[in-house]
């Protein structure tokens, strides 16, 4: 096939183009910036100038490429703004659909996230009602990943693939990233927030098999959601930082089901985040 991945110089796109590629797939993978063009061709695939907000380069992007499936993995975590992420959530995700539309392309993969629900102890499945009614800044986000999803599931393969908390290198849950930053500062508290973590070889596997799910929504996680009195100490274990503090402060969080997933043939190299901080 010849794939489109819409932000494909980004972590993901990083670990799913080589997969793409030994799978005998011809990849297009578009960024914002001519800078890393270099990056993604190192990768395998054929670097693409693109800024999904503007909706007449992209259908035109994809009226030129033709492809036969869409990979959508747009986001933009370099301020941690949600605000910049919902943008691009809803009319990144409409430019991509409509010019999908517009070529007759109906297979699409894209990049969700599973902290979506209401807190809880119960698993959280995909058939759950998503956080509506939380306050902002959240409500902005789960808006948008409403949008983005109903958006995709226009398509007759539009699949959604809700991740959970990405962690690996070039994440912010790396040594060198966000949070492995915060930790060695003594500013990553262990409270009892419950977090579903997937490893970003995982995601990006998951990805390449949903390509031949067809439409719906899947959560991608690993086997063992945990609270941060769990996972933070050992996440500060691998980065080199001290012991963390704990804190009472922040909701439960909730865990999330993978069983959806599991049963359409993923399988994890990382069933749980203990082993993975440390691979």
């Amino acid at each position: 096939m010849r794939v489109f991945i819409a932000g494909g110089s980004g972590v993901l796109g990083r670990a799913l183009i080589p997969m793409l590629r030994a799978a005998g797939h011809e990849v297009i993978a578009t960024t914002r910036s001519l800078s890393k063009f270099a990056r993604v061709a190192d990768t395998g695939a054929t670097p693409f100038l693109l800024d999904a907000l503007d909706r007449t380069a992209t259908v035109r992007a994809v009226v030129e490429t033709r492809p036969d499936a869409i990979v959508h993995l747009l986001t933009d975590l370099t301020a941690g703004d949600s605000g910049s992420n919902a943008r691009l959530r809803t009319a990144g995700t409409r430019h991509l659909v409509d010019a999908a539309h517009e070529v007759g392309t109906s297979r699409m993969v894209a990049e969700s996230i599973s902290w979506i629900h209401s807190p809880g102890r119960e698993l959280a499945t995909e058939s759950d009602p998503l956080d509506l009614d939380a306050p902002e800044p959240r409500q902005t986000t789960i808006s948008a990943v409403r949008a983005l999803e109903g958006t995709v599931r226009e398509l007759d393969d539009g699949g959604v693939l809700r991740f959970g908390q990405l962690y690996g290198p070039g994440t912010w849950y790396s040594t060198a990233g966000r949070f492995g930053d915060a930790a060695r500062a003594g500013e990553l508290p262990a409270t009892e927030t419950v977090t579903s973590f997937v490893h970003t070889s995982d995601a990006a596997a998951a990805l390449l098999l949903a390509l031949g799910w067809g439409r719906g929504t899947w959560n991608v996680v690993d086997d063992e959601p945990a609270s941060g009195h769990e996972w933070v100490p050992r996440f500060a274990a691998a980065v080199g930082a001290p012991p963390p503090t704990s804190s009472t402060s922040g909701d439960i969080g909730r865990p999330v089901s993978n069983a959806a997933a599991r049963a359409a043939g993923l399988t994890l190299r990382y069933p749980s985040w203990r082993d993975g901080f440390f691979a």
